[in-house]
């Protein structure tokens, strides 16, 4: 009887990914899809009239058997656009009234990937752990084809960098570290060593320009470290969860402080543009006046005021980083549909490309180049938005302990290791730009384990580049409109024909170039484009809007 109601309620997975449990079923294929290998195979062609039936399943726990009713839609109903709308208001996070009813449980979802911000003792153990991976020569050692075990290379490795981190320890604050390292035990000291590698992480995905010659060392040394031999060795585990803004608060029952009207105000990124003085302080004070109230009004025995503003302080940090890198997106898509036409084009600035001609690797007609890079500036900015939740996931996929292969992927030794989480959450984002944009050229395939994109830390630094790029050139076309010096503005007008002109010549280019597959050697299309900017001949206007490089560094 036990075993009846075990086949009878065992779920129907995907029959095109077998990971997801299926929840339509097409009547011409015959077969049952998930939602996103579903969206994915029907979007073009013959395929796309097909009709579906979607699945719902009832689970009853007082019976041995179990049934499922199959409701018959059609793929292009009111019902489903309104539930791809709520789909996208729980993912996109496009519900910004605070007084709407999910809200709460916006900011709940999103909190539970936002790291919370270093208090002033993490700060400490932080610069401890940046020096010691700057004179460590970690990867040079591991990651290497030797005879020797690589297990006890490793495990020494390791042991040299908790070493420095003591010896430094000790150095800043010579009577707490006599009580830590009295007995020269790092096993006694796992809880120490485990906070001061969780803190590393934590700043890292809260400011992502930093640590870039270290992070990836100390990645691959955790990687290694959770390896079954290597932690028997070691007789400690190195590796512990990143704290996040939901940990905390749940932690100290204050998940309600989520859930209040004012945290939309006390968590804003203020925005100066096209805005007078007078506004900016008036909107910073309401902000500090917002964050007041709720450390008042949620703080007990449990949770101090300071440990209120931290949490409320790191949301905004989040909502900092979606100016930073995901607003320079949206700006570079309302440039491109303000100054381009799919359907038509005028003379002289058609994006239509060649292979083969002036280092395009792509052929492209206008419309198809227009759409092709809307897709693709649309696929950056829904990266970005979940960046951090994606952040997250790459952490745990580096640090599980599915196992990883040295190999020469073309450009070095390279670890090739699985990225399940990261891949389940890029096919639902692809999915989701894919609907957004109505039709896509080209592969709609994700890169992830193999020799494009070896593991979940190159797949974070491939789209970390996407603000690099853009943030500059939005910043010069932004600056272009608020010239005010009588000569550089006769300077633009004689060169280049006027403001509108030079910024469309710009646009026109970098659409054009930096979208044509030249820079895919570099992980990153636009990578080319970047390194030639200095033969550009609109080079001059981005020194005068105060362009110093794509890497934020003096040119």
């Amino acid at each position: 009887m036990e075993t009846t109601t075990e086949n009878n309620t065992k779920p129907l997975f995907c029959v095109e990914c077998n990971d997801q449990e299926a929840s339509i079923f097409c009547e011409q294929c015959d077969e049952d899809f998930c939602e996103v290998c579903h969206a994915m195979l029907h979007r073009t062609g013959s395929r796309r009239l097909h009709t579906a039936k979607k699945l719902t399943v009832h689970h009853r726990v007082d019976q041995s058997d179990s049934s499922h009713d199959v409701v018959n839609v059609n793929t292009n109903t009111k019902e489903e656009d309104i539930n791809m709308k709520q789909a996208l208001m729980e993912m996109d996070g496009t519900v910004i009234n605070s007084s709407g009813p999910t809200f709460g449980d916006y900011m709940t979802n999103r909190s539970k990937n936002i790291p919370l911000r270093l208090d002033l003792e993490e700060r400490q153990l932080l610069k401890l752990l940046d020096a010691a991976l700057n004179v460590s020569e970690y990867t040079d050692k591991v990651d290497i084809i030797s005879y020797s075990n690589k297990s006890k290379r490793i495990v020494g490795q390791i042991r040299d960098l908790c070493a420095i981190i003591s010896g430094l320890f000790v150095a800043g604050n010579y009577k707490q570290g006599v009580d830590y390292f009295a007995k020269n035990n790092l096993r006694e000291n796992e809880a120490l060593f485990q906070r001061i590698f969780e803190v590393g992480r934590r700043h890292k995905i809260m400011n992502p320009e930093k640590m870039r010659s270290t992070y990836g060392k100390l990645m691959y040394m955790l990687m290694d470290s959770v390896i079954p031999e290597v932690a028997e060795y070691l007789g400690f585990s190195c590796v512990v969860p990143i704290k996040t803004v939901y940990d905390f608060l749940k932690s100290r029952d204050c998940i309600d402080l989520l859930h209040d009207d004012n945290i939309a105000l006390a968590t804003r990124e203020i925005a100066p543009e096209f805005k007078t003085r007078e506004q900016v302080d008036g909107e910073v004070q309401r902000k500090q006046h917002a964050i007041r109230t709720l450390c008042e009004k949620y703080a007990n025995e449990k949770i101090s005021k300071e440990d209120i503003e931290r949490c409320i302080l790191s949301i905004s940090d989040n909502n900092a980083f979606l100016k930073a890198n995901r607003d320079p997106c949206d700006r570079m898509l309302k440039y491109l549909s303000k100054y381009f036409n799919p359907t038509k084009h005028d003379d002289g600035y058609s994006l239509a490309i060649s292979a083969g001609r002036h280092g395009h690797r792509l052929t492209h007609s206008h419309s198809t180049q227009y759409a092709y890079v809307h897709q693709s500036l649309s696929l950056w900015r829904e990266i970005m938005h979940e960046m951090f939740m994606l952040w997250k996931m790459a952490d745990e996929d580096l640090l599980s302990h599915t196992s990883y292969r040295l190999t020469n992927t073309g450009q070095g030794l390279n670890r090739i290791q699985p990225c399940p989480h990261v891949s389940k959450a890029m096919h639902k984002i692809l999915n989701r730009a894919q609907k957004k944009c109505g039709s896509w050229v080209g592969s709609s395939v994700v890169h992830l384990g193999d020799k494009n994109v070896p593991n979940a830390f190159m797949f974070i630094d491939k789209y970390n580049q996407v603000a690099r790029i853009l943030t500059p050139i939005v910043s010069t076309l932004d600056k272009l409109g608020s010239l005010d010096d009588p000569k550089v503005i006769e300077y633009v007008q004689k060169e280049y024909g006027g403001i509108e002109q030079c910024r469309k010549d710009i646009l026109y280019d970098f659409f054009r170039h930096g979208f044509d597959g030249s820079g895919a050697d570099n992980y990153f299309d636009a990578g080319s484009w970047c390194s030639n900017i200095e033969k550009k001949k609109f080079f001059p206007i981005f020194l005068m809007t105060g362009f110093i490089g794509f890497d934020g560094s003096e040119w």
